[in-house]
């Protein structure tokens, strides 16, 4: 049984995430929060907070053995985008993305 946790709406571009994503996948749980305890990158962060929140699901679902969870499935989604407009030379003006994520992760 697949045990999952999502950040909906994080504020850090999905394409900042996603390789951390690629580098915990397929891992034991133990493994991966260990990995990304020594990440420098903020995306590290969430990701980390996202795991420990699926790892609380399955242990608040009685899963039957905690120490052999892996992670089946770490997916970084593109969320929607504020926009703002900045002035620009000329008279121009500039759109600035603010983007977001949804991230997602299952461990089995």
């Amino acid at each position: 049984m697949a045990y999952t946790a999502t950040h909906r709406h994080a504020q850090i571009s999905a394409r900042k995430v996603r390789p951390l994503a690629d580098l915990i996948r397929g891992k034991r749980v133990d493994e991966a929060l260990a990995l990304l305890k020594y990440q420098p990158q903020r995306g590290a962060r969430l990701i980390e907070k996202v795991l420990q929140s699926a790892l609380g699901n399955a242990d608040d679902r009685r899963a039957p053995n905690l120490g052999g969870l892996r992670v089946v499935d770490a997916r970084i989604d593109g969320g929607p985008m504020v926009k703002r407009v900045r002035p620009g030379a000329r008279g121009m003006a500039h759109i600035i993305k603010k983007r977001m994520s949804h991230i997602k992760i299952s461990i089995e």
